[in-house]
């Protein structure tokens, strides 16, 4: 099958080529594209190295939950994509997340091409590409316009993901959204659907992981990364189209190449008037208050000298109207155990024949 695919990838791609395929198979591609292509990357999954062995070489790229050998002096985004893999039936990219990541976080002007190896057809994905990339900026503006974010801690296993939950929180705060953190293990949408409140979630997981699900997944809010979050509420972040998508959490945490702080609250940025997308109305700017301001204090002073714990989330359950069940201790009378219906429901022993 590799004739086809040669015969297929014709385009102007230059001289300069990166694909993503399985071990054997990329040896023997790699063979038949050196001769045409004099600079070609293979790269590899980025699994994390065992316990107690050598870290990975320093001149590996790792990006988008892969490795390349880049060689110095090269820029990744100066470089076409070739991609063998999937299957003829995953037509929808929600159905393969790693190729949805490779599509949003690649460079939009360098060519990318696919290739199915149950037919050895190849395919531009450059159409496809645009319209993942355009409803991930809808969800870029449907996270402007939350209120209230979700941190949903999809690992704990990963390397400095404390750091990264509170680096969320500091960003839900300096835009004037308050979050919450909530381990509940795989999101599903009976799941999420039991927190009406928070008007979009956050998935914390690791690159390798699948894609935070899609609008069409039934989701009742919508699910996003942290990179489009940082794009949400950071002031300081490029413009889309400028700006790149980042799949692991730990591109956007100091130290990173990628890395960009939050302005400071007396900074221009936060007063610049923005207007959502979806609503059409003008969105007020933050108000952000420093650390050290004693108004952000989680014990408050009241009347007689005595302190009380200020809980925004207590005072909005206390609004509610149905605040969960009632265990009323001490008001239900007590009764003796009683023998209950036997059989099965739809013929109790008690109810007959019909």
């Amino acid at each position: 099958m590799l004739g086809p695919w040669l015969h297929d990838w014709r385009g102007p791609q230059g001289r300069r080529c990166s694909f993503w395929v399985t071990r054997p198979m990329a040896e023997a591609l790699a063979t038949l594209l050196r001769p045409r292509y004099l600079d070609l990357l293979v790269s590899s999954p980025a699994l994390p190295s065992p316990v107690g062995s050598c870290s990975p070489e320093p001149e590996l790229l790792e990006r988008f939950g892969r490795r390349f050998p880049l060689a110095p002096g090269r820029c990744l985004e100066e470089y076409g994509a070739f991609y063998v893999g999937g299957s003829e039936a995953s037509a929808d990219l929600d159905l393969d997340p790693d190729l949805s990541r490779l599509l949003l976080g690649w460079a939009p002007g360098q060519p990318f091409f696919t290739c199915c190896p149950d037919t050895g057809r190849t395919q531009d994905e450059g159409v496809r590409a645009g319209r993942l990339r355009a409803r991930r900026h809808y969800l870029v503006e449907r996270a402007r316009d939350a209120r209230v974010v979700g941190l949903l801690a999809g690992t704990l296993g990963v390397a400095r993901h404390r750091e990264a939950l509170a680096h969320l929180r500091n960003l839900a705060q300096a835009a004037g959204k308050r979050s919450y953190v909530l381990a509940l293990g795989r999101p599903t949408p009976p799941k999420l659907a039991n927190f009406p409140e928070v008007d979009v979630f956050v998935l914390l997981a690791c690159p390798l992981g699948a894609l935070t699900p899609q609008l069409s997944g039934g989701f009742f809010r919508p699910v996003l990364a942290p990179c489009e979050l940082e794009a949400a509420c950071n002031p300081a972040w490029p413009p889309s189209g400028l700006a790149p998508y980042l799949t692991h959490y730990a591109d956007l945490l100091p130290g990173s190449p990628f890395h960009v702080p939050l302005p400071p609250p007396d900074s221009e940025l936060w007063d610049t008037p923005d207007v959502s997308l979806i609503t059409g109305e003008l969105r007020p700017p933050p108000a952000w208050k420093p650390s050290d301001d004693p108004g952000c204090l989680a014990l408050t002073l009241r009347s007689p000298l005595e302190l009380a714990e200020s809980s925004p989330a207590a005072l909005f359950l206390s609004s509610r109207s149905w605040q969960g069940l009632q265990p009323r201790l001490g008001q239900t009378p007590v009764t003796g155990a009683v023998s209950g219906r036997q059989g099965i429901a739809i013929a109790y022993e008690d109810e007959g024949s019909s």
